[in-house]
């Protein structure tokens, strides 16, 4: 067990049940307390609620997509130094780019790894 995931709050939002489920699986058994919500507008209800100390959002979402979402929280004073990372299916240089504009601190591709979801918490949770 790492200390790093220890009780850490990760908030995942994906409209996908099979990508929540898969992230909260391989996260819970690390330690993490996981949310899941199911998009935008569902989710920052959560994040004042559970204060996430990570979270990974879909970019592809219906109502709030994950760019929407991300800049709501970055964009709130209170959660603009939680990290914020893309999850997406996509690849494109244009997508980081986009993620990159409106705030996020990382961009994973789906399907992501075990290691690249903990990897990416390591390096952004102190």
């Amino acid at each position: 067990m790492n200390e790093v995931f220890q009780g850490l709050k990760v908030l995942v939002i994906d409209d996908s049940k099979t990508i929540r489920r898969s992230a909260e699986n391989l996260l819970s058994k690390e330690g993490c307390d996981v949310i899941t919500a199911i998009d935008g507008f569902d989710a920052l209800a959560k994040i004042a609620d559970s204060r996430p100390g990570i979270i990974f959002v879909d970019v592809m979402m219906p109502r709030l997509d994950g760019y929407q979402t991300c800049a709501l929280i970055k964009n709130n004073s209170e959660f603009k130094a939680t990290p914020v990372v893309m999850l997406s299916s996509k690849d494109g240089i244009f997508d980081k780019a986009k993620g990159r504009i409106v705030g996020s601190d990382q961009y994973i591709t789906k399907p992501f790894s075990r290691d690249e979801l903990l990897g990416t918490i390591r390096t952004l949770v102190q």
